[in-house]
């Protein structure tokens, strides 16, 4: 039914766009921002599951499901006064039992998920407001009984006790670049994804946390040039390849004292960590090779046993999470199949079920609604660039979808699962969002983009087209195209591909795809042809598609994208003497890297924030891929943009930010040494101060202004 539909909507366009006032410009894209898409905000589930809490000027409020209507102000604005001066809120959560909020503002970030902020707790029952600490704390968690609140302040944990505001000290030894405690280290955050490093019990009595010693790690430092005289360096733990990590241990601190549940244990790494409903502490730990995980059990004064073991010859993703049913079973994900699917552990983990099955990915879970017996889940079980939302029976395994019709459906379910958010996407129309009851009945539309939708028909666009592509090497890839605006069967055009390409990454999927999409538009307007194709080594299809680039990132991936590029260049409206290539951070990896092993396939790339040799990048991610390079010296070198420097032949735009934490600058400031000492000739821009996003005021708008100037004059 869907591809009807969708071919329906590509026919409309098609029309549409031959009345069109006009092509769309990068003015629009950063000046008017007419391509903006509305997305739905503020429905955050309260415990009922049949309501839900939202922001308003009259404060907090209680909507119905239902009826979309308000019912109640759970909190007033006028009660979130701090001596008399209104909070400026931010951020609110609600505590178990929705009795206390706790409330930041003044939020500062940090790196990519941390941050500091003000924080109070409001007491709904008694309208009291209190300060917590009275300065920007980070990770603020409130014991589920509300009676106190754990946070950390300069690298230390605390409990702050909310009706005494008693302060108790948990760690006392914490130190900037030396000793983090309740937080993690730089790399855990960006690669296991997690910023707050502490977790109450479900009995409020004992608070568990991590401790980070990176004393020993390699501290790395980078000019910040602000506008004073001298720049300032900004200093920071940065374990590279082969570098040595933070040693990290987990605690549990209780009647005063501290307790460690990771001692006498033999890891690397401890990525995850979560308490069952009935007490137990779970974490996981980690090898180097992050090919061996241990899900551990602990308990007060006992030692911490084994629950599980997995194992693959490549490596565990590690970026799991721990869910548990009432009864205290563990719902955990694996690949052991082949595919990514969920199976239920008994309580002493010697007994597991599986969930879901079958020949695809799920790509994420929802969880379990226990009352009905049924779990949730979104899969790409059509293919890889689509996704559908499926109930499953947990009794008989029996799954059914209930949102399939788009090419692309997602959900966020109330708590209860009694009402679902739905949103669906295609490759030529704006994200839908709807609201739904868990039989799948509508029950009204949230927010169609409509205007966006209407402001579209103006312009000359071309539609998106998904397809699979043969690549010159034989391998078939999921790609994406846009041809240019007022195609001419007898004439042949330049041809942009774009890339990304990293592990389990994936850029072709049926979405339109945001500001990129409209600038591919601006691009096909002056008659360039956008082409996107996914190699080997990204996600939606399985281990094995997926690992296959393990030891040796940039091979099997350069390789596809340079036989997608020589199978594209043989059709008859292709300029084989016009392809280009483009990416961002490992997709800049990939463009320099395609323009230097495909010199006579590519005449122009463009690389913004490449790594350029993995031995630059942080250990967590590139070991996992790559072991150490040490273990694997050849790869690390072979696949690397330096190596090949001198057969760059194309055109060369290198990009980076200069406080690029994530991907330093020392990246592309070894390419250029290596192109200028091959005597190359090459564009090169750095974005002083920015970040790995380059990004805030007009840099965009600029950078792109850029790209695109590149683009029309030399490919």
């Amino acid at each position: 039914m869907y591809r009807s539909i969708r071919l329906v909507f590509l026919l409309l366009t098609g029309h549409a766009s031959l009345f069109a006032q006009r092509p769309v410009e990068l003015t629009d894209l950063f000046e008017s921002r007419v391509f903006s898409a509305r997305g739905v905000r503020g429905f955050g589930s309260l415990e009922d599951g049949l309501h839900f809490s939202r922001q308003t000027t009259k404060g907090i409020e209680r909507y119905s499901f239902a009826t979309g209507e308000a019912v109640d102000l759970m909190v007033a604005t006028e009660n979130l006064k701090i001596n008399g001066t209104q909070l400026n809120l931010n951020n609110y959560v609600f505590a178990p039992g929705e009795r206390y909020v706790i409330l930041e503002s003044e939020i500062e970030p940090i790196y990519r998920h941390s941050y500091k902020a003000s924080v109070y707790v409001f007491d709904r029952e008694s309208k009291k407001l209190t300060h917590v600490f009275g300065k920007p704390i980070q990770n603020p968690v409130l014991s589920p009984d509300g009676s106190n609140l754990a946070f950390v302040y300069e690298n230390n944990v605390y409990i702050q006790n909310l009706s005494s505001l008693e302060l108790t000290t948990v760690t006392l030894d914490g130190e900037r670049n030396a000793i983090i405690n309740g937080a993690p280290d730089w790399v855990y955050e960006e690669e296991f994804g997690f910023h707050v490093g502490i977790a109450w019990s479900p009995d409020s009595k004992s608070l568990a946390y991590l401790r980070f010693d990176e004393t020993a790690v390699p501290t790395f430092s980078m000019d910040v040039f602000g506008s004073e005289t001298y720049p300032e360096p900004y200093v920071f733990k940065y374990p590279k390849a082969g570098e040595v990590n933070s040693k990290v241990s987990l605690h549990v601190w209780t009647n005063g004292r501290s307790q460690t549940a990771s001692e006498g244990l033999n890891y690397e790494y401890i990525p995850r960590m979560a308490w069952s409903p009935q007490g137990a502490l779970f974490f996981a730990t980690l090898n180097r090779h992050q090919d061996s995980m241990k899900v551990m059990t602990y308990t007060l004064g006992k030692a911490s046993s084994l629950f599980f073991l997995e194992t693959d010859a490549a490596y565990v993703e590690s970026e799991r999470e721990f869910s548990f049913l009432a009864n205290g079973r563990l719902v955990w994900a694996s690949e052991r199949s082949g595919f990514t699917h969920y199976y239920l552990y008994s309580t002493d983990g010697k007994k597991v079920s599986p969930i879901t099955s079958g020949s695809f990915d799920v790509t994420q879970w929802y969880g379990v609604d226990e009352v009905r017996g049924e779990a949730y889940y979104q899969a790409a079980s059509r293919s890889a660039r689509q996704r559908e939302v499926f109930r499953v029976k947990l009794a008989s395994g029996k799954a059914s979808a209930i949102a399939k019709d788009a090419p692309w459906n997602g959900a966020d379910f109330s708590s209860s699962f009694d009402f679902y958010v739905l949103s669906t996407q295609e490759g030529n129309r704006p994200p839908r969002y709807s609201l739904h009851q868990r039989n799948g009945q509508q029950v009204r539309m949230l927010e169609d983009n409509a205007e966006l939708s209407k402001s579209i028909e103006n312009f000359t666009l071309s539609p998106k087209t998904f397809y699979t592509l043969e690549a010159a090497n034989g391998q078939k890839l999921p790609a994406w195209e846009i041809r240019p605006v007022n195609f001419d069967a007898s004439k042949k055009y330049p041809l942009l591909m774009f890339v990304y390409g990293g592990p389990g990454s994936q850029n072709v999927l049926e979405q339109m795809g945001g500001r990129d999409y409209f600038w591919y538009q601006m691009l096909a307007a002056k008659g360039y042809w956008i082409v996107c194709v996914d190699n080997r080594g990204t996600g939606g299809m399985g281990r094995d598609f997926k690992k296959v680039t393990y030891l040796q990132l940039g091979k099997y991936e350069v390789e596809d994208q340079i036989a997608a590029a020589q199978s594209l260049a043989k059709h008859p409206n292709v300029d084989a003497s016009r392809i280009g290539i483009w990416g961002w951070s490992y997709g800049g990896f990939m463009s320099a890297n395609c323009l230097l092993q495909g010199a006579d396939v590519f005449k122009a790339a463009i690389a913004v924030a490449p790594v350029t040799n993995w031995r630059f990048y942080d250990n967590i991610y590139t070991e996992r891929y790559m072991r150490t390079p040490a273990e694997n010296s050849t790869n690390y070198d072979v696949n690397s943009p330096l190596d090949h420097a001198a057969k760059l032949k194309g055109n060369f735009l290198l990009v980076h930010g200069s406080a690029d934490d994530n991907v330093h600058v020392q990246n592309s400031m070894r390419l250029a040494e290596e192109l200028i000492k091959a005597n190359k000739q090459f564009d090169f821009m750095i974005y002083p101060d920015k970040n790995h996003g380059i990004s805030g005021g007009a840099t965009r708008y600029q950078l792109y202004t850029k790209m695109t100037n590149f683009i029309l004059e030399n490919l």
